[in-house]
C-alpha cells in the first residue's frame, strides 16, 4: 500500500508551526487548571488539578468517562529536543513505520524545540506518544498526564546513563574542587544530569554550583560539550549517552577533553503515552515499542549499546530523579517548567 503521508522533513516544518511560544505555557496551564478546579479527586499527589491518581502509581489515571478517551486516526510522536531535529526524524523513521504497522494508524513525527513546548503539546492533545528526557519527565507526568512505560535498554533489561563532568585536557582542572572560581556550563534548569543532579551531588564533593563557580546555561548537552571544546566554558556536566553519540558523529575529538567526575547511573529518556488514550490503543502502542528490534536500523546505530525497549514504571524507576529534584526544591509547576 502506498503511504499518503507527507515527507518527514515537511512534517518537521509543519510541526514547528504548531508550537506555542514558551512564554504562553504557564498561562495555558493555569487556564486549564482553573477550569477544572471543581473536578472531584481524593488522590492526586503532585499531579495538576485536571488529573487524578486513584491507584497511587503517581501517574494520571485514564478518564473515567468513556467519552473523554482519545482514539485519533493519526498518532503524533515526539522525541526530546535535540540540536538537529531533521537528523532524528530520519533516525526514527524505521520505528515510526513499525509503530504504524502495529497500531494500524498513520504516525507522524513532531519536532519539538524545547522541553516546555513538548510538555504543552502533550497536555493540549497535540502529541500522543513522546520521549521525554530524564529531568523533564516528572514535569511531563504531573503537568501533561504523560504515562512513562518504556526505556531503551539491553537484551538483559539494563538501562541508564551517567553524569560526566568534562573539561579540556589542558585546562589544569583535575577534580571538582578545581572548578572553584570557574565558568561552568549547565544545560537548563529542568535537566537532570545537566543541572539538577550536579546541584544535589556536587556539594557532597566540596563544590557548590552557583556559589563556588559561575553557572552558565548553555541550552543543551551538545552546546555544553562544544563550548568546553571551544574554550567558552571551563567545564560542563553532561549526560554520558549524549556525548558518546556526539563522539560517534565526530562532533568533537575525545582526545581534546577529559572526565573529572562520573556519577552512578540514572534512567535515560522515558517513552510515554498520553493518559487519555483508549486502553485498546495503549495496548497496541506498548506492543509496538516492546516488539521493536533495534538491530540493523538507524535507531540501533545511533543509540549504540541498546537493543530493545525495556518496560519501566515511573513510580519505581524515577524515584532517584524525584529525590534529586526534591533536594533542589523543584516543584512540578508551570512556573518551574517555564524556567527551562
Amino acid at each position: 500500500m502506498t503511504s499518503t503521508k507527507p515527507p518527514i522533513h515537511a512534517l518537521i516544518s509543519h510541526s514547528r508551526d504548531l508550537l506555542f511560544g514558551i512564554g504562553l505555557v504557564a498561562a495555558l496551564f493555569a487556564s486549564a487548571a482553573n477550569a477544572q478546579q471543581s473536578k472531584s479527586c481524593e488522590h492526586r499527589g503532585d499531579l495538576a488539578s485536571i488529573y487524578c491518581d486513584a491507584d497511587g502509581d503517581l501517574v494520571a489515571d485514564a478518564p473515567s468517562n468513556p467519552g473523554e478517551l482519545q482514539d485519533p486516526d493519526t498518532l503524533v510522536f515526539a522525541y526530546t529536543p535535540v540540536e538537529d531535529p531533521a537528523i532524528y526524524a530520519d533516525i526514527w523513521e524505521p520505528f515510526i513505520e513499525h509503530l504504524s504497522k502495529v497500531t494500524g494508524k498513520d504516525v507522524r513525527f513532531f519536532a519539538v524545540q524545547s522541553n516546555a513546548a513538548e510538555i504543552e503539546a502533550m497536555r493540549s492533545n497535540r502529541i500522543h506518544i513522546a520521549g521525554f528526557s530524564t529531568g523533564p519527565t516528572p514535569f511531563a507526568v504531573n503537568l501533561a498526564g504523560a504515562v512513562p512505560f518504556a526505556i531503551m535498554g539491553t537484551d538483559e533489561g539494563e538501562f541508564g546513563y551517567t553524569l560526566q563532568v568534562y573539561t579540556r585536557k589542558d585546562s589544569g582542572i583535575d577534580t571538582l574542587k578545581d572548578l572553584k572560581g570557574k565558568r561552568v556550563a549547565h544545560t537548563s534548569p529542568t535537566s537532570n544530569s545537566g543541572n539538577q543532579a550536579p546541584r544535589a551531588l556536587f556539594p557532597k564533593q566540596g563544590i557548590v554550583p552557583g556559589k563556588d563557580y559561575e553557572v552558565v546555561y548553555s541550552g543543551s548537552h551538545d552546546q555544553s560539550m562544544l563550548g568546553v571544546v571551544a574554550g567558552d566554558y571551563d567545564a560542563a556536566p553532561v549526560a554520558s549517552e549524549v556525548v558518546d553519540r556526539m563522539a560517534e558523529r565526530d562532533l568533537y575529538d575525545p582526545e581534546d577533553v577529559k572526565i573529572i567526575f562520573e556519577s552512578s547511573r540514572f534512567p535515560t529518556t522515558s517513552y510515554t503515552y498520553a493518559h487519555n488514550l483508549k486502553p485498546e490503543l495503549v495496548k497496541k502502542i506498548r506492543e509496538a515499542f516492546l516488539s521493536f528490534d533495534f538491530k540493523g536500523t538507524a535507531l540501533g546505530e545511533e543509540f549504540s549499546g541498546v537493543t530493545q525497549f525495556v518496560p519501566i514504571t515511573y513510580k519505581k524507576d524515577w524515584q532517584i530523579i524525584r529525590d534529586i529534584q526534591e533536594a533542589n526544591g523543584v516543584s512540578y509547576t508551570p512556573q518551574d517548567l517555564d524556567k527551562s
